[in-house]
This record gives C-alpha cells, structure tokens and sequence, in this order.
C-alpha cells in the first residue's frame, strides 16, 4: 500500500486506541490532545530515536517550567496592588526566557517541543479557571497536578508516534 494510506491508517488506528486510553483506563493521567501535541512533534522532530528523546525531554522540560510559572504566580506576589496578570506576564516571561537560555544544553535544544509542553501545561491549568485556581496544584505530588498530567501525555503522545511511524512502514508496500 502506498505510504500515504499506511500512514493514515496507522495514525487513524492508532488515534482511536490513544483516545480509548485517555478517555477510560488512563482517564484523569492523560489528556488526548497533548497526546497528539507530542505525537505531532515526534513527527516534527524527525519520526527517529533523537526525535522521541527530543519531543519526551523538551516537552517535559517546557511542562514544568509552565508548572513553575503558575507555582510563582500563585504564590508569589510582586507587591500589593499588583494585579493578576501583571503578575502572570512577568513570571511567564521570566521562565519562558529561561525556557528558551537553556536550549544551550543540547538535551534542551528542541525549543518547539520546550514550546508545546509549556503551552499545553499552561492550557490545562488555566482551563479549570480565569483566576487561575487549579493552576496552584503544580505543587501537588499526584493527577491534579497540571505538570503530571502534561507530562505522562508528552510521553504517551511520543511513543504513539514511534509506534505509528513503525507501523506505518510494515503496512507500505516494498
């Protein structure tokens, strides 16, 4: 069959499954969409073993730092007065500048998969609320954390694109 069919069928496939995961047995650890966040960027990344490295570790490491921006603006002030997102836009800016110094470490240099677990962290924590509420649980050790949740879904997202890229060259015909 040709690529573009075994491809389609093997993330089609595959997307059910991940979706079956996230919404039963996995229900609360994962979210779907930033599985296919990090499976995309396993694909972006290069479909290869650098790219699982890559999407697992720079997703992870933009995770927590989003984590750490909610952990500073939930608890730490910049002064009365100071309003939320004043407050917000500093520490988001703080810890996306960091985010982005430490692509010098070449295990932090896919800043795009830094980018998207940050993004998805910071989309998940502020979904529960505009006065950012939920977003305080970046601290907690268990699923309520945004970080953890992230986290365990870059990782899945990432091995689903391994699969269905291996998958999808067995179905290609030779």
């Amino acid at each position: 069959m040709s690529g573009l069919v075994a491809l389609a069928l093997s993330i089609g496939g595959l997307g059910g499954v991940a979706t079956w995961l996230a919404l039963d047995p996995l229900a609360g650890m994962v979210t779907i969409w930033a599985i296919f966040i990090a499976w995309a960027a396993y694909f972006h990344n290069g479909a290869d073993t650098a790219a699982l490295k890559n999407t697992i570790i720079c997703g992870i490491f933009g995770s927590i730092m989003a984590g750490v921006a909610f952990a500073l603006i939930t608890k730490v002030g910049l002064g009365s007065g100071t309003s939320l997102a004043i407050n917000a836009a500093v520490w988001v800016g703080v810890t996306v500048f960091v985010l982005v110094f430490a692509s010098q470490i070449p295990a932090l240099a896919a800043i795009p998969s830094s980018v998207y677990g940050y993004a998805a962290t910071a989309a998940y924590a502020i979904h529960a609320g505009a006065d950012l509420s939920a977003a305080g649980n970046t601290l907690a050790m268990d699923f309520s954390n945004p970080v953890a949740v992230i986290s365990l879904s870059i990782v899945v997202g990432a091995i689903f694109g391994m699969v269905s890229g291996k998958l999808s060259a067995a179905l290609t015909s030779k």
